[in-house]
């Protein structure tokens, strides 16, 4: 197998890149570890915590210069902004929430309440009111289909009819926070797409997992080209040429990016590839916006508009209560943007655009948009999550069976009830480090 190690994306295609507004203290490579892993995302460092904390030698390589993956904060004007992922999913369920808690980690709830905007003015008590009885009966209708026996089939068919004219809205959000349209994600994944019981963290979700790799062992700028697993044993080689061995790795790279590589010897069996291949690549991107003057009051709080030709998928309007908002692209908007080969500047020319039909040019004399995230560009990220089509859904568990003991896969992908999350991405990199943890002893025993 040829092994392309992916460029970095050209000036067209995204933003200049901005550092990190937290880079935590990492700890050297141990001389001699038991357990690699792969990545230095939240998987990765959910599994880099779990094997220290059970005192297994273990040692990270991240390809990028930083920690975080997909999650990635910034500071613009002095405050501190996610350039991926931003919300705290399933808070009873998430693993972060409870460690932030105790953590003492500055975490505020997500409203429940949205703003509805129809026909450009502010909805109505009555059409606020339809607004959220159309979305509560598509989630009652889509989470009963899921629960039906029976084959697998596209979320859309379970969208109830008679939504009226909430019915496309309902259709474009579900969309969006599912990746891909939902005539192509598997009904069985829908349940999990739940927006109660959220949170925020206070100075960026980046910065709280790059808090969480403090003292990690951890390589930067290390991408591996190729991984031997032969042996019992385990030699990971990276892009300078450097071979790190050890008795077992967990693999925490994006779906999307295994598909090219890195290389393994043996070759993946056609089973671990074909379940890896099956995923399609997951598209949401936000432009950050500073617009004092905007309509929006109330902070953390979405935007439904209805009634116009173009409305935003997803809005996010007043960021911790500061003139920052997240205008959520979905894989239509990013596609046509990519298409016109404009890049962030497109992507800044549509969202003004855009705004500009629903709230007039004037309303727009303060809106500037500092950032553009392009994570579907990204050469460790090739895509925002991993999403699985009809009929995919068994490959999630059988990912998370080693490979001769000796290979472990992890990720937000393997996730069932948090896919596509920061939180169950460290979920799987806690449950396959003590899988390994767990094999290793048994093997010393």
């Amino acid at each position: 197998m040829t092994v392309t190690i992916p460029s970095a994306p050209s000036a067209r295609s995204a933003d200049p890149p901005r550092g990190p507004a937290y880079r935590p203290r990492l700890a050297p490579l141990p001389a001699a570890p038991e357990v690699l892993v792969i990545g230095a995302g939240a998987a990765g460092i959910g599994a880099a915590r779990a094997l220290v904390a059970r005192g297994v030698p273990v040692a990270v390589l991240e390809a990028r210069d930083r920690v975080g993956g997909r999650a990635h904060t910034v500071s613009l004007r002095g405050h501190a902004l996610d350039l991926g992922a931003h919300w705290l999913h399933a808070g009873p369920i998430n693993p972060l929430v409870a460690l932030g808690r105790a953590r003492g980690e500055r975490l505020r709830r997500a409203p429940q309440d949205s703003h509805v905007w129809v026909d450009g003015r502010r909805g109505r008590a009555d059409e606020v009111r339809a607004n959220g009885r159309a979305f509560a009966r598509a989630d009652q209708a889509m989470t009963r289909g899921a629960a039906q026996p029976g084959a697998d089939r596209p979320a859309r068919s379970a969208l109830p009819p008679g939504l009226g004219p909430w019915g496309s809205r309902v259709a474009q959000v579900h969309g969006l926070v599912s990746g891909r349209p939902l005539d192509e994600v598997s009904l069985h994944d829908f349940p999990s797409l739940e927006y109660s019981d959220n949170f925020f963290l206070a100075d960026g979700y980046g910065s709280y997992l790059a808090r969480l790799a403090d003292k990690l062992p951890v390589a930067l700028a290390t991408p591996v080209t190729r991984i031997d697993w032969s042996g019992g044993r385990v030699r990971v080689t990276a892009a300078d040429g450097a071979v790190h061995a050890a008795r077992a790795v967990i693999v925490t790279v994006p779906m999307m990016v295994l598909r090219d590589g890195p290389s393994f010897t043996p070759p993946l069996p056609n089973a671990v590839r074909a379940a890896i291949d099956g995923f399609t690549t997951g598209i949401y991107e936000h432009a950050v916006l500073h617009w004092p003057s905007s309509p929006f009051r109330g902070r953390d709080r979405l935007a439904a508009i209805h009634g116009r030709r173009h409305a935003p998928p997803g809005l996010l309007t007043r960021i911790d209560g500061t003139p920052f908002h997240y205008y959520e692209l979905d894989l239509h908007e990013a596609a046509a943007i990519d298409a016109a080969g404009s890049g962030p500047d497109g992507v800044r020319r549509h969202v003004r655009a855009v705004l500009a039909d629903l709230f007039g040019r004037a309303r727009l004399r303060d809106l500037t948009i500092p950032a553009v995230s392009t994570w579907r560009h990204d050469p460790w990220s090739r895509g925002s999550w991993a999403v699985v089509p009809p009929g995919h859904a068994p490959a999630r568990h059988f990912l998370r069976e080693p490979l001769g003991d000796t290979v472990w896969f992890a990720g937000e992908a393997l996730s069932r009830e948090q896919w596509g999350t920061v939180g169950g991405a460290y979920e799987e990199g806690t449950r396959a480090a003590e899988a390994v943890v767990e094999r290793i002893r048994a093997g010393t025993a």
